[in-house]
């Protein structure tokens, strides 16, 4: 297992596990990320990611991307 920001650009990867307090837990839940989903990591801007998730393209930042793990 590995934080999503460490995955490699367009492999999809599964979710394993989503770190975190509850709210951020629920947060990321919202925007699509949940246990055994799939994502792909599309670019890097910044200190956010563009990541697919679920057909839709969704920015988090890297302290979020840290708590997915792959």
């Amino acid at each position: 297992m590995m934080p999503l920001i460490y995955a490699e650009k367009g492999q999809p990867q599964i979710i394993r596990k989503i770190g975190g307090s509850p709210e951020v837990k629920k947060h990321l839940e919202d925007l699509g990320f949940n246990v055994g989903g799939q994502v792909s990591v599309i670019s890097s801007l910044g200190e956010n990611l563009i990541v697919k998730v679920k057909e839709s393209r969704v920015a988090v930042s890297e302290e979020l991307a840290k708590k997915i793990m792959v």
